[in-house]
Formats: structure tokens, sequence, C-alpha cells
């Protein structure tokens, strides 16, 4: 199979038309639902503060339109527009951080040696206590070190 045959496999023997139609069907189905959402989140946020605002603060009932301008207007105020997954995964997928928080200060490149944690198991369990203990004796030699100059 050539690359051209390969990269259309999966739509081998598949009517175009037809899938177009379903995806379009798909995004009109997905904006229907979106819009149910918000109305019905609109008709819980009236309820919500029909039942608990007047008994508490002694305010009016509000309309549905109202309730609904409560909700957008509390999107923008508490900035829940645009905060997508990219963002988030742009924010910490990043390598770059995990270098200069390696154990080495940025000296040491995880990706480059990710092979390498196949054995960190058997690092700590045959030399890990030794080589922290020594570690410890060279760091309080140091420090007496310091004191005594």
């Amino acid at each position: 199979m050539n690359v051209i045959t390969s990269k259309f496999a999966p739509f081998r023997g598949k009517n175009p038309f037809i899938k177009g139609l379903r995806i379009g069907g798909m995004v009109v189905f997905g904006i229907i639902a979106a819009v149910v959402f918000a109305l019905a989140f609109g008709v819980f946020v009236m309820l919500l503060w029909n039942w608990l605002i007047p008994l508490i603060f002694g305010l009016t009932t509000i309309t549905y339109w109202q309730a609904f301008g409560i909700v957008i207007l509390a999107k923008l105020i508490f900035g829940a527009v645009g905060h997508g997954r990219e963002d988030w995964h742009d924010k910490f997928s990043s390598h770059d951080k995990w270098k200069k928080w390696g154990p080495c200060g940025g000296e040491w490149d995880m990706m480059k040696d990710r092979h390498s944690w196949k054995y960190y198991h058997d690092f700590w369990r045959d030399e890990g206590k030794t080589a922290f203990e020594s570690y410890i004796k060279k760091q309080k030699a140091e420090e007496e070190e310091q004191k005594n100059e």
C-alpha cells in the first residue's frame, strides 16, 4: 500500500458525502446541546435565586432572562472566558520546565535521559542509602569546616 492509499485507508469504501453529513449532524447536535444546557442553567440559577435570596436578603424575585444575565455577568467578572484546555496544556506541558527542576539544577536533560529511569529503583535498592549517607557526611564536614574558619 503506498502513502496515498494508506493515508486515506480509514475512508476506503465509505461515501465522503455521508461522512460529511455525519460530522455536520454532530456539530448541529453539539450546538443544540450547548443551548439547551445554557437555558437549563439559567432556570437553575433563577430557581435558586428566587428560593434563597428573597428569604435571606429580602430582595425581589427575578425572571429567567435576569437569571441568564447574571450567569453571563458572573462568567465575565470571574474570568471563565478563554481558559480552554490548550491554555492549561501549554502552561504545564513544557519540557523545559522539567530541566530546571531536575536534580542537577538544569544540567540534566530529563527527556534525553528518560530511558535511564528504568534503573532508578535498582540504584536506590543497591546504592541509594550508602550514597545518601556519604553525601550527608560530606555536607556535615563542609559545615564544620565553615564554622572553624
